[in-house]
């Protein structure tokens, strides 16, 4: 029949227990009989000259109302060999087991030193370890002790690499994915881990620390019933399974074969459960936390006018056939009928009370007559019959091999990441991420020879400390200059004093505050010599709306550029030719970027600045054109600063209508800010020829230089 009435006859109407679980054994059995009777090639679907269409699992889904429902049903279907999947718009994922589990693991992994946290996650549903193993951890101090290393291994690549990869790891070493594989909700499990495991990543971007993601998940699990689009859980699997479905969430679906052994649940309003929820006679949302009868009444009326859109939609959601569960229910300890309160129940009797439980036989036997479509009929007996699915016969298809071959030797490349001579520098291949990290790659290496231990009271510039962290510091006072204002720092001298004291404090330099106020003071005050042609100016008088930018970050293509080419034009242009080491010959393949300290406008022309702290004697007369020059070829700082000029040319290519190297184009200025009292101010200044920054610009868009007969003329 369509439409198949099981009714379950007793003489007193029965809990909502005892119904879940008959109806959920004889549905599991009735879809048993009915699979087996599909492979057997007895049942299926038939079209007028076409053969038949065997009954598969993923023709049949059972509706429910909520996750108990779901829960006893799929319990009874898995006791018989039955796979299924549930599907649902409310359920939260941190409801389930395993989000516990996981905040057991993370508690752990933050904390690995701590005994009872860590024992706490190895002991854990999810995990499953054996419980000899578990005792083993007792007697066994060795045992225990590399449990220790193992989590805190975990901590360490939560540190380094993000909480994903640590639990990803933790997964694969307790070898999870195959003991899941091996349990019937084993699907279930590993996606909700996984799904979790998600969440946890996408949280940890907006949190600092372990611990405050392990509060975030913990606040989450106190709020698992209200679940957010992105925590409702995940479908496991799209293989041949029943489908056991919500109600709301079969809205819009249909189904070949529909079994609706609940049908009958309801959960009738009565005052007990407050804030009382209603609409008053405009259909605004209203709640009560002192309801009257007539309130509770009203609400209950709401409830029931809910439960019959509900019924509708659970009834149409058959392409072939459908089955229901109806039985005389009960609520509680109260032993009279509540039938009529359910949606199904009030349409049978049209709003009035079952006399009694015998009665009901009655009401469906009206619903039947006269209707060859619909079947009633007791509840059927649970069975121990199970279900054997075929294995699947889908092989591994071989491994599909691209046409073309990809790009290869695709890397962002940057200043920090070239190879010079016999050295590399500390960051390797990789480009930095921030200027802070280009400054400890691009300025003074450590000297071995210099002091270790930081004098308590400061004396003048050049005896303050030296090496990549002491530089990076000074470079940090001229960032905060710059972004506060140059002008506007040096106008409030106790400000820049203040800003000077709070950051010597947290190292412990008490002693030089006072020197390096006056440093900074002075080099923001000091006009720098900027060509023959150029007016002198300080950085205080940077004073104009987008005159400069601070650390300005670059990024340009660069198609196959070959390094030892790029090394040798800068070789032959710079420098009258003088030695230096050479660049090592690699491929600049993919995209170039790097952070100018200082790039700025004066007199119509644009600058690059770099600030260097590199220390190259015990006074100011140490720091000469020749000293100065000799550290830039030392380190290969006439690669960055024609690196960092050639960015500024394209920029201003693209900005500027009229742009014209020569007109517009002022140079470079290395600022060696130990030295702003020598002579030479500690400013190094030039402009590389037009020809060599044209001809670059065309090795990094993959165009052939400038000829031979142009790069054979005079060298500046």
């Amino acid at each position: 029949a369509a439409l198949n009435v099981w009714q379950l006859e007793t003489d007193q109407p029965v809990s909502g227990t005892v119904y879940r679980q008959q109806l959920a054994a004889s549905c599991a059995s009735e879809i048993v009989r009915l699979l087996n009777a599909g492979q057997q090639g007895q049942a299926g679907f038939a079209k007028a000259g076409e053969p038949l269409k065997n009954l598969l699992p993923a023709d049949i889904a059972i509706l429910v109302r909520d996750g108990k429902e779901a829960q006893a049903v799929r319990g009874e279907l898995s006791a018989r060999g039955v796979r299924s999947v549930y599907l649902s718009d409310k359920d939260s994922v941190f409801a389930a087991q395993e989000a516990h589990d996981l905040l057991a693991w993370l508690k752990a992994c933050a904390e690995p030193d701590a005994e009872r946290t860590l024992r706490a996650a190895l002991a854990c549903i999810t995990l499953a370890l054996p419980l000899a193993e578990l005792e083993l951890l007792n007697q066994d101090e060795l045992a225990w002790e590399n449990r220790v290393m193992q989590f805190r291994d975990y901590r360490r690549i939560w540190r380094t690499q993000g909480v994903l990869p640590m639990l990803r790891r933790l997964l694969h070493d307790f070898k999870l994915p195959q003991a899941l594989v091996q349990r019937t909700d084993g699907e279930r499990v590993l996606t909700n881990l996984l799904h979790l495991s998600e969440l946890m990543q996408q949280a940890a971007a907006e949190l600092d620390g372990e611990q405050a993601l392990i509060r975030h998940l913990s606040e989450h699990l106190a709020l698992s019933g209200q679940a957010g689009e992105e925590q409702i859980l995940r479908l496991e699997s799209d293989e041949q399974l029943v489908k056991v479905v919500t109600i709301h969430k079969s809205k819009g679906l249909e189904y070949p074969l529909v079994f609706l052994p609940f049908i009958c649940s309801t959960k009738p309003v009565d005052g007990s459960r407050l804030p009382l929820h209603f609409h008053d006679a405009d259909g605004h949302a209203q709640i009560s936390l002192k309801p009257t009868p007539a309130l509770i009444e009203q609400a209950d009326d709401e409830r029931l006018a809910e439960d019959l859109r509900l019924l509708y939609v659970a009834l149409t959601r058959a392409q072939h056939a459908c089955w229901l569960g109806v039985a005389d229910l009960k609520r509680g300890s109260n032993s009279a009928s509540i039938l009529h309160r359910s949606a199904l129940g009030y349409l049978l009797g049209g709003g009035q009370k079952l006399a009694g439980s015998v009665a009901l036989g009655q009401w469906l036997r009206s619903l039947a007559e006269g209707h060859p479509a619909v079947k009633v009929e007791p509840v059927p007996l649970p069975t121990t019959e199970s279900f054997s699915a075929p294995r699947s016969e889908v092989a591994l298809s071989k491994p599909r091999v691209p046409r073309r071959s990809a790009r290869e030797n695709w890397w962002i490349a940057s200043y920090s990441a070239l190879r010079i001579g016999d050295t590399i520098t500390d960051s390797g291949d990789q480009s930095p991420d921030s200027p802070q990290a280009q400054k400890l790659f691009d300025d003074e290496r450590l000297d071995p020879d210099a002091p270790r231990e930081v004098m308590v009271s400061g004396g003048d510039i050049h005896r303050f400390p030296r090496g990549p962290n002491p530089g990076t510091f000074l470079h940090g006072l001229l960032e905060w200059a710059g972004e506060k204002g140059f002008a506007e720092a040096t106008a409030d001298p106790l400000a820049l004093e203040k800003v000077v004291a709070q950051r010597c404090n947290r190292r412990d330099w008490k002693g030089w505050i006072n020197t390096l106020t006056d440093w900074l003071q002075h080099l923001l005050t000091l006009p720098l010599r900027l060509g023959p042609d150029v007016q002198p100016m300080a950085l205080c008088g940077l004073d104009q709306p987008n005159q400069y930018r601070v650390e300005m970050e670059f990024w340009f293509a660069c198609s196959k550029v070959d390094v030892a080419q790029m090394d040798a034009l800068v070789r032959r242009y710079t420098h009258n030719g003088a030695p230096r080491a050479a660049a090592e010959t690699v491929s600049l393949n993919g995209m170039f970027k790097g952070f100018i300290d200082l790039t700025f406008e004066h007199e119509g022309r644009y600058f690059v600045a770099d600030y260097k702290s590199n220390w190259l004697g015990v006074d100011d007369d140490a720091y000469t054109e020749q000293a100065m020059e000799n550290s830039i070829l030392e380190n290969r700082y006439d690669l960055q600063y024609v690196l960092y000029l050639l960015a500024l040319h394209r920029q201003l290519k693209a900005r500027l209508a009229d742009y014209d190297y020569d007109q517009h184009m002022g140079g470079a200025v290395y600022l060696f800010v130990r030295g702003s009292r020598a002579a030479s101010q500690g400013a190094w200044f030039t402009r590389p020829p037009r020809a060599l920054i044209e001809s670059l610009d065309l090795l990094f868009q993959g165009r052939a230089p400038i000829t031979e007969d142009v790069l054979s003329g005079d060298l500046v």
